[in-house]
Parts: structure tokens; sequence; C-alpha cells
């Protein structure tokens, strides 16, 4: 199922380009274009569902699965303190994007994170120079 309107079905069709760091038949993780701080991914499904109420147990075990994964990957690459998970559901917890995500956010101790409304777009080149060291660490069996 495809989204005309959804920015994540155009990434996932391709349509719309981002610094992919996994992909299988049925998820995607690419580096959020205005992270929290470096590393920020987001984990989806390929077909589109707006919130976890939606989508089917199976598939969303198989997301947080790969957000799992791709969060050891992200905190070896970026060398993080931790790893903040995040996966918010309807406007009333500020999903600004209704295709289901997974954020998967560096943290670093000392450092506060930034709110959503106040961070910045990256430059692709910047973000897919984070995107292959991440690659480098991630393990995916």
């Amino acid at each position: 199922m495809y989204a005309d309107s959804c920015i994540f079905c155009k990434i996932t069709s391709r349509q719309a380009s981002a610094s992919v760091v996994y992909e299988d038949e049925t998820a995607l993780a690419f580096l959020d274009i205005k992270p929290l701080s470096e590393g920020h991914t987001l984990v989806i499904p390929k077909k589109h569902y707006a919130t976890i109420f939606e989508i089917p147990d199976d598939l969303v075990s198989h997301v947080h699965k790969i957000a799992k994964r791709v969060a050891l990957a992200v905190k070896e690459a970026v060398k993080a303190d931790g790893v903040s998970i995040v996966q918010q559901n309807g406007r009333a917890a500020d999903q600004e994007i209704l295709h289901l995500h997974v954020h998967v956010i560096p943290r670093f101790v000392g450092k506060k994170l930034t709110r959503f409304t106040e961070t910045s777009e990256a430059s692709r080149e910047r973000l897919d120079q984070t995107a292959a060291k991440i690659k480098q660490h991630l393990k995916i069996s």
C-alpha cells in the first residue's frame, strides 16, 4: 500500500532520497534528515501503516527487531553512551509523519536532547557519511 502524500512511502519507492543503512523485503532503516544527534535513524515498515494500532503483530515485531540491531550499530558507529528508542502514535503523541516509524537516537552523557521542532536539516553528504559508518557496524542475521 502506498500513500501518495507520505514522504516515507516515497523514500521506500525511491521517489525521494534517503541515507539508507538497512533494507529487507518488509523494512527500511535510514537516517533522519533532521537528526536530534548524529546517527539518528528511523526504522519503518515498507508498507504504509499510520500507527502501531494498524500494523500486524508479526510486522511490528520485525520492525522492532531491526530497530534493536540498528541501535547497536548506531551506538558503536558514533560512540554513543546510550540510545533512546522512541515510537509515537498519533498527532497527540507528536507523530508528525503518519507512517509508523521507530526513532533510534544516540545519546551522550551530559548532552540534552534537542526538541524535534528545534532541529535543522543535515546535508545529504554528512548523512551519507554517517550511514556508511553505521553500515560497517550493522550485524543482521
